[in-house]
């Protein structure tokens, strides 16, 4: 009888310990949870520094401050000379935009937006820009342009000097997407700089996409997009939309409003 008894608490107490554990959520919760595990440090634990050394693959040499400032390694899109590398969005014509005797070309009013020849998908693209120093209009009418990444999604350009605007379309937004982190603009009629890490979204065969694009903006060396995610298109008007596209152009806008928006020293470097 004291063994019937025995057992019968013995199994009263495995029974309070299951129900104890399953209505203890943290538990199991910190059972599952191992964190991130990197499978390439797994296994035994090195005891010899040179288990731990890669040789491969050697990265390539570029010269930072190669020719004019450009690195070594990258596709000079415009240095003062040429239109070469350009042509009209509407109709794959030559440029008529100005190109200026100072080394830099400028919005001509009205006669359309113009992309590069050559299409690029993930880049590091360098741009300089300036509004004019004589101020006319405001708001978005105020030497308004933009730099469109694989000819779709804009870095918004504006003299937001002294000139409020909605935030979202402030210079260097992704417009109506994300709000920079700053204002980080010179005055009125000096260069500007924009350095840009853009990563191209990717899309499935059969048209969804699978992966957002992000993008990273420098405005005058200053941090204002931090990797941000592309969530579509940038529109004037409507939500993002995410048609889907391989590599494209990159594309300087003609606002239409005598923006009187200066470019010079464009270059880009192709990433793997």
């Amino acid at each position: 009888m004291r063994r019937v008894i025995l057992c019968s608490l013995l199994l009263l107490v495995v029974l309070a310990c299951k129900e104890k554990d399953a209505a203890d959520p943290l538990k199991d919760e910190a059972t599952e949870f191992q964190g991130i595990v990197y499978k390439e440090y797994s296994g035994q634990e090195p005891t010899k520094p040179e288990e731990t050394e890669v040789y491969e693959p050697v990265p390539p040499k570029v010269i930072p401050y190669g020719n004019k400032g450009v690195p070594s390694d990258a596709i000079v899109l415009f240095d003062g000379s040429s239109f070469d590398e350009w042509m009209m969005v509407n109709d794959s014509a030559e440029v008529s935009w100005i190109l200026n005797a100072d080394g830099s070309m400028s919005v001509k009013d009205k006669t359309g937006d113009i992309m590069t020849k050559q299409h690029f998908g993930d880049v590091q693209l360098h741009v300089e820009w300036r509004s004019p120093a004589e101020v006319e209009r405001e708001g978005q009418n105020r030497a308004n342009s933009g730099v469109f990444l694989q000819g779709l999604y804009e870095v918004q350009v504006l003299d937001n000097n002294d000139n409020d605007t909605y935030v979202n379309g402030q210079v260097a937004a992704i417009y109506k997407q994300h709000i920079p982190l700053a204002m980080a603009s010179v005055p009125s009629g000096e260069w500007n700089s924009y350095d840009i890490i853009y990563r191209a979204p990717e899309f499935h065969e059969s048209g969804y996409k699978t992966r957002s694009g992000t993008i990273t903006v420098l405005h005058n060396g200053v941090l204002v997009q931090d990797h941000v995610e592309i969530k579509g298109t940038t529109p004037y008007i409507g939500w993002p939309k995410n048609p889907p596209h391989g590599k494209g152009p990159i594309r300087l806008q003609d606002h239409g409003d005598n923006s009187r928006v200066s470019f010079r020293n464009i270059w880009v470097r192709e990433l793997q």
